[in-house]
């Protein structure tokens, strides 16, 4: 009888231990069901529930199943969502992907961050690409300290070394990289400006980090930025408090990079607060460098506007471009703005020939609230989503029009 019974104590913690090893090596499947025909690469993410994303480990690999076979592809773990971030492109009409525990060797990151002197700096391969400034900037000595802030991105480098913008200039103390402060609002009535600070009635400041990261896939942050009202100055009072949230990811071309750049926003007030119709305003404000000017700077938007053409007017997107700083080239943005958005497409602001004194500086915003005004209601989430293609080269009507699909229409996916 005791023999029995310690045979079936062997036979037991073999077949629990089949199943501990079955459980632990068990792959996670699911099927991408493309909805809109394109041929660029895109960032994408799957979220999974609780118990599908305990067993993903980071030694797994992700394959990509189609009818070409098997391709390893990179992923990026986000432990805070249950998501996984990949970049996926809609070559078929469905394409399988499955984790399964590998023992092959995996690429060293290669996105990283550091803090460096106020700024967190994001690279890949050591090639730097965004700043993000979180410690307070003053402005040049002589200059009044309301202009100093913190919270916005600067610089943005081109592909080949080119920093696109620019922070506290002679004509726009104001104007800091990229940046979207909020400027005709009204609290209870009375009016709060959050955009020309020189007025000493708000700003916009950082401040905490909820997360930054960096793997293969891509680098980013969110980060906590508060809209100050300064009316009553002894009282500072929090209007909105925005969640920034930016990403920056390549495909495979060496001279692109992406940057995804997405503020959500509630306002603490009782009464809320009233975006009015205004030419400037919240979206997302980029001042490019100070080298472009009236003779070599352009724009193509996606209704077909000019510089000439394009204020006020509507666009899907917008390419603003210009000579590289060597003159051998030209390098640029393309502005990609989300169908759910508010206004989409979306109003912007485009600095004409004619605008800042005849001198052809560039200056470009998404501007939700050009035409229409916008009441924000108290604890309810409002949300802005844009994508930035950095290039150096050029960009094609019909590129910009399937990098703005990829960003538009994510596919449907679904978890086996």
């Amino acid at each position: 009888m005791l023999e029995k019974i310690k045979l079936l104590i062997i036979i037991c913690s073999i077949f629990f231990a089949k199943s501990s090893i079955a459980q632990k090596d068990r792959s996670v499947c699911f099927e991408v069901a493309n909805s809109k025909s394109n041929s660029v690469e895109s960032l994408i993410s799957v979220k999974f529930n609780e118990e599908s994303f305990k067993s993903i480990k980071n030694e797994m690999v992700l394959l990509k199943v189609s009818e070409k076979g098997e391709m390893i592809v990179p992923y990026q773990i986000e432990k805070e969502q249950s998501k996984i971030w990949f970049k996926h492109k809609e070559s078929e009409k469905t394409i399988s992907y499955c984790l399964k525990k590998s023992n092959s060797l995996f690429n060293n990151e290669m996105f990283n961050f550091k803090k460096q002197n106020g700024v967190l700096k994001f690279d890949y391969n050591g090639q730097s690409l965004i700043g993000y400034r979180y410690k307070m900037k003053l402005p040049p000595i002589g200059v009044d300290k309301l202009y100093q802030k913190s919270g916005y991105i600067h610089p943005v480098i081109s592909p080949k070394g080119d920093t696109l913008t620019r922070i506290q200039p002679p004509d726009h103390y104001h104007h800091y990289g990229v940046w979207g402060p909020w400027t005709k609002t009204k609290i209870n009535d009375r009016e709060v400006d959050f955009w020309n600070l020189k007025e000493g009635q708000g700003t916009v400041l950082f401040k905490e980090f909820k997360s930054i990261s960096s793997g293969k896939v891509f680098a980013g942050f969110t980060a906590k930025q508060e809209h100050l009202n300064f009316i009553k100055k002894d009282n500072p009072r929090i209007a909105i408090n925005e969640n920034l949230e930016v990403k920056v990811w390549k495909n495979n071309n060496p001279n692109q990079y992406f940057i995804d750049y997405t503020s959500e926003f509630t306002t603490p007030l009782k009464e809320g607060i009233l975006f009015e119709a205004y030419r400037y305003g919240g979206g997302l404000g980029f001042r490019f460098k100070e080298q472009w000017n009236k003779n070599n700077c352009n724009v193509l938007t996606s209704e077909g506007k000019n510089r000439m053409t394009a204020d006020g007017t509507k666009a899907k997107w917008c390419i603003i471009y210009g000579e590289s700083n060597k003159r051998k080239s030209t390098n640029g943005v393309l502005f990609m703005s989300h169908p759910q958005n508010r206004a989409h497409p979306e109003p912007m602001r485009v600095w004409p020939i004619t605008a800042n004194k005849d001198s052809g500086d560039m200056f470009f915003e998404f501007c939700p609230i050009r035409h229409k005004e916008w009441q924000i209601k108290r604890s309810k989430k409002y949300k802005l989503n844009y994508r930035m293609l950095v290039f150096e080269g050029s960009i094609s009507r019909e590129q910009a029009e399937s990098h703005w699909k990829a960003f538009a229409y994510k596919p449907e996916i679904k978890i086996n």
